[in-house]
């Protein structure tokens, strides 16, 4: 039997484009081809009063598909948020509060809790948990509510990889779908 050119030729494509397929399927099974998360500070103000400080922050947040999987199949994706008062090396306070972002298939609800506070608030779908990231209320340390007006505050968001469980720490650190951070953002203390 023959082989004309043509036909091998046809055969060299097909298999090019099912080496293809097979490499981005590949990729894809890894996580390396998921759409990334991102997440973004949009605003931060700092409310003084003489019982402590508080923060309006407002967060951009979009998860990634293994993220996403992760939290619908109830596991928990804290977001730690770096507060920092004043210019390096000098920071005059400093603040970590954490976010937890939780989903309960049983009841089939999504719940936003701040820190170690009980208040949980709860919503009905993901789009609308992600969405309550634009307006938090985080309660700050005293040292806050002491700033000098003008005094520069620097905001960070990420996500904790310490927080997930054992079998998900290590792909968190390695794996680009699983990477979530904030640029460092700058913002005047609120003037008294």
């Amino acid at each position: 039997m023959r082989w004309s050119k043509n036909r091998r030729e046809r055969i060299h494509r097909g298999a090019r484009a099912l080496a293809a397929c097979a490499l981005a399927a590949l990729l894809g099974g890894c996580g390396l081809l998921a759409p990334s998360g991102s997440l973004g500070v949009r605003s931060a103000q700092l409310q003084a009063s003489e019982g402590g400080a508080m923060l309006e922050l407002g967060l951009d947040c979009r998860l990634s598909g293994p993220m996403q999987d992760a939290l619908d199949h109830g596991i928990p994706i804290t977001l730690a948020i770096d507060v920092r008062a004043g210019d390096w090396p000098r920071a005059r306070a400093r603040a970590t509060p954490a976010i937890e972002l939780r989903y309960f298939p049983l009841s089939r609800r999504y719940q936003l809790r701040q820190g170690d506070s009980e208040d949980v608030r709860s919503f009905a779908t993901q789009a609308y948990l992600l969405s309550a990231l634009g307006s938090l209320r985080l309660g700050l340390p005293i040292e806050f509510a002491r700033l000098a007006p003008g005094t520069p505050l620097h905001v960070r968001a990420a996500i904790d990889p310490t927080a997930l469980p054992g079998a998900l720490r290590l792909p968190a650190l390695f794996e680009p779908a699983w990477r979530l951070a904030s640029a460092d953002s700058t913002w005047p203390a609120a003037a008294r």
